[in-house]
């Protein structure tokens, strides 16, 4: 691992360690906030069949968990792809939820919500950037790709071998 990796996913990751720490101490204060998010996809994930809390409170603290424990994944380098792809995805409902800037009156209010709602999505682009990062090693599609030409260099030397044979 990199020293940049090394310094990089842990700074990442704390901005989820120090939110879900206050959500999971107070989740009233965000379930509020989460209900017009919870409300619509709640019952989508039930009609997936997937089994999902109803309460947003409940939601909020399932939410919580599932960044700080993804959050330490990437922030001691275990499984920091998919610990990436996890923040991430759990990104995307929390910024829609806390920061709909689209919403407010206030100059103040709205400006402040915005700015909130953009780091948000700077966030996820490093999140994004992380999930894809193979430490310097082939990813999964290079070495499909690389099994496919093996298999066919494997095939027609077989085939010449045969062919030779007979």
């Amino acid at each position: 691992m990199t020293v940049s990796r090394l310094i990089a996913r842990p700074m990442l990751a704390s901005i989820f360690l120090v939110g879900s720490a206050a959500a999971l101490k107070k989740p009233s204060a965000a379930a509020p906030k989460a209900e017009p998010v919870t409300s619509r996809l709640v019952p989508v994930m039930r009609k997936a069949g997937i089994p999902v809390p109803q309460d947003p409170e409940t939601l909020v603290r399932v939410n919580a968990g599932v960044q700080i424990g993804a959050a330490l994944a990437l922030a001691t380098g275990r499984a920091p792809r998919l610990s990436a792809a996890v923040l991430a995805a759990s990104l995307v409902p929390t910024t829609i939820a806390g920061h709909r800037y689209w919403e407010i009156d206030d100059p103040t209010q709205k400006t402040q919500q915005r700015l909130h709602f953009f780091k948000n999505i700077s966030v996820l682009g490093g999140l994004v950037i992380a999930a894809g990062d193979t430490d310097g090693k082939p990813g999964v599609a290079w070495r499909a790709r690389r099994a496919a030409k093996d298999a066919r260099r494997e095939a027609r030397r077989l085939a010449k071998d045969a062919h030779l044979r007979h």
